[in-house]
């Protein structure tokens, strides 16, 4: 018997409720049920159908007198209704009537004092087990019997909005409703959604408690030593930060309180297509693992072999599992104040240095501006070349909250904490997209690994004449002129036009929070050096 049952949340008339299954009783319900294979070596693969990236456009907040003031309404954050909410969330429950529900009690959050409790409601085995491998798991019985949570998620694929009664813009929808403290997912089944959409709730509760909430990775050295990785999907965030000479604290999202920094989950979402098993050992071994969730990754039907090249569903193929399937990890998901962080740039214009040191002024314009190139398949619809995108703080579809908000936290704990930033360009080098190529991920690991241990600590800096960044003139172990773009160019003037487009776009993009922002912020712009 629980204390919380599904008749709280109005569910009712279901044919059975599968409460807080084991990893092998969802293997065994995925498979009954027809929704994924078991692949060779024990991974799940499912394909989750139209959808294989989040759909932004499908996202809403309701828009209700006791969170209305707070939220930074706009593109990212589209209002909708209560009585919309109300009319979809009764269809909803009548849909679940006579089905098969599955529920996952746990917490978003590893730090006891900042997690939430929440709840995972699902009509897909396998989202039960996505919920189970990203979130922290309540692993005695009778703390899930006394179990109340304070955030719910209800998803069901299968069911469909309606956009001319419901005021969505497709059959799919996201909605965060803070007055029921509930979260409504249907019309898709890609598992990102639900994760993004506790993100969002972290991302509105913990600033107003002075908990910095991030879109970031994060490790620590032998020492404790913590180090942070932003960025966005693509940019190698799940990568870089999966080293094996440091612990991986967690791969994605973060909170930074006065004690330090802890994981806001207990596992890992981490892209695999063409999967480098000599580049990314860790990660490919967790493709071969039970309890390990596959999404749309190509599988033969006879054999049960993988394909991790294969891309003819989506290049946005996906791999859930729990961060112990890693061997080097902080098991507790907490760290002390970081000393490094590393903000990643997949820079299409391919005129970012590799890596350059960052004034506080300047790591604050780059944390609120999130320049990137968003890479194929990450969002719906997108197509094969890169798109260049700011996305405020790194993770713009999940920041409810004012980008100041966080901005202020930020530029206020680097400056308390000493912390030393840096940005970092995964992207293009020797040329911009389609004349260049993708930086080597063993020229980046080699300057981070440099950066971490303090050896460009005792190397000279030049500042980069045009983007006003402080860059190493050397760096052991790699050539000297990866670290000039423009000695790599065949055309230096071709990077002189555009390195000033970039710049242009940053100031066009920054302009937005010139008037909220401190004016020292806006002397980190690239060009005001």
């Amino acid at each position: 018997m629980r204390t919380f049952g599904l008749d709280y949340h109005g569910i009712r008339n279901v044919k059975v409720v599968d409460w807080n299954l084991s990893t092998p009783a969802l293997y065994e319900k995925i498979v009954s049920r027809e929704e994924g294979l078991i692949a060779h070596l024990g991974p799940v693969v499912v394909r989750t159908g139209a959808y294989t990236g989040r759909s932004p456009k499908d996202k809403f907040i309701v828009y209700e007198p006791g969170s209305a003031e707070h939220i930074s309404w706009g593109d990212q954050n589209q209002p909708t209704a209560p009585e919309k909410f109300e009319l979809l969330y009764l269809r909803l429950l009548a849909f679940m009537q006579g089905k098969e529900i599955f529920v996952q009690d746990c917490y978003a959050g590893a730090d006891p004092i900042y997690r939430i409790p929440i709840r995972v409601i699902t009509t897909q085995a396998w989202q039960s087990l996505f919920a189970r491998n990203l979130f922290v798991l309540i692993k005695s019985r009778e703390e899930l019997k006394k179990h109340r949570p304070e955030f719910t998620i209800i998803s069901a694929p299968n069911f469909h909005a309606v956009p001319e009664v419901d005021g969505t813009n497709s059959e799919a929808f996201i909605i965060v409703n803070f007055a029921k403290r509930l979260i409504l997912i249907g019309g898709t089944s890609y598992g990102g959604e639900i994760k993004k959409s506790v993100f969002t709730i972290l991302n509105y509760y913990l600033p107003r408690r002075e908990v910095l909430s991030m879109h970031c990775a994060a490790n620590a050295g032998e020492a404790g030593d913590v180090a942070l990785f932003f960025g966005l999907s693509g940019t190698g965030k799940t990568s870089l930060s999966a080293d094996p000479e440091r612990k991986l604290i967690g791969d994605d999202e973060h909170g930074w309180s006065e004690t330090g920094v802890f994981n806001f989950e207990e596992g890992c979402y981490a892209k695999v297509i063409r999967l480098n098993p000599q580049a990314e050992p860790d990660i490919y071994e967790c493709t071969r693992r039970f309890g390990t969730i596959l999404e749309n990754v190509g599988i033969d039907q006879s054999t049960r072999r993988l394909d991790l090249n294969d891309a003819s569903l989506t290049e946005n193929t996906r791999a859930a599992y729990p961060i112990t399937h890693l061997r080097n990890i902080v098991r507790s998901g907490l760290g002390g104040h970081p000393r490094h962080i590393f903000m990643l740039a997949c820079d299409a214009f391919g005129v970012l240095p590799p890596i350059a040191r960052l004034t506080p002024e300047q790591a604050t314009f780059h944390f609120l501006s999130g320049y990137t190139a968003k890479v194929a398949g990450t969002e719906r619809d997108m197509g094969n070349e890169p798109q260049v995108t700011f996305s405020t703080c790194f993770g713009a579809p999940f920041m409810a909250l004012p980008a100041e908000v966080y901005a202020n936290l930020f530029r206020e704990k680097i400056i308390q904490h000493k912390v030393t930033c840096w940005l970092v360009n995964t992207g293009w080098t020797k040329g911009p997209y389609g004349v260049g190529h993708r930086m080597e991920i063993a020229h980046t690991r080699a300057l981070l690994r440099a950066a971490l241990s303090g050896q460009l600590e005792k190397v000279p800096f030049r500042q980069d004449p045009i983007f006003g960044l402080f860059v190493p003139e050397f760096c052991p172990g790699l050539p000297p002129e990866v670290l000039t773009p423009k000695a790599t160019w065949a055309d230096p003037s071709g990077y002189d036009q555009m390195a000033g487009k970039l710049i242009q776009r940053f100031r066009d993009n920054f302009s937005q929070y010139a008037a909220v922002v401190d004016k020292d912020i806006l002397r980190g712009q690239p060009g005001t050096h």
